[in-house]
């Protein structure tokens, strides 16, 4: 299901310019826009499916372990990724026993 994906490129493109049509227009792909939203859709499906390997649990999450546990398979895609751009971060609400993570490239 890659519908996330689809959205996300459909949504960026209907953005990319102000429609001819009026308002009902802008809730429509025009031609001009639709070379656009193709390219956005190969660039999205390949962020989807990226991500969909690297979610081994199928949350719709990346956790840190999942993160490290695709970090070779992820430098064949994009290269090598620096060690100490991985940061664990303390949550603002306190959650007990939980941490989030961000991966700054």
């Amino acid at each position: 299901d890659a519908k996330p994906a689809i959205m996300r490129a459909f949504q960026i493109a209907k953005k990319r310019g102000k429609s001819t049509r009026g308002a009902m227009g802008d809730d429509y792909i025009e031609f001009r826009e639709f070379r656009f939203f193709l390219l956005s859709l190969r660039q999205y499906f390949e962020y989807w499916e990226a991500f969909s390997r690297t979610d081994s649990d199928n949350d719709r999450r990346i956790s840190l372990d999942e993160f490290k546990s695709a970090q070779e398979k992820m430098e064949v895609w994009v290269g090598p990724i620096q060690s100490g751009r991985v940061q664990i971060c303390s949550r603002e609400d306190g959650g007990v026993g939980r941490s989030d993570w961000r991966y700054r490239g």
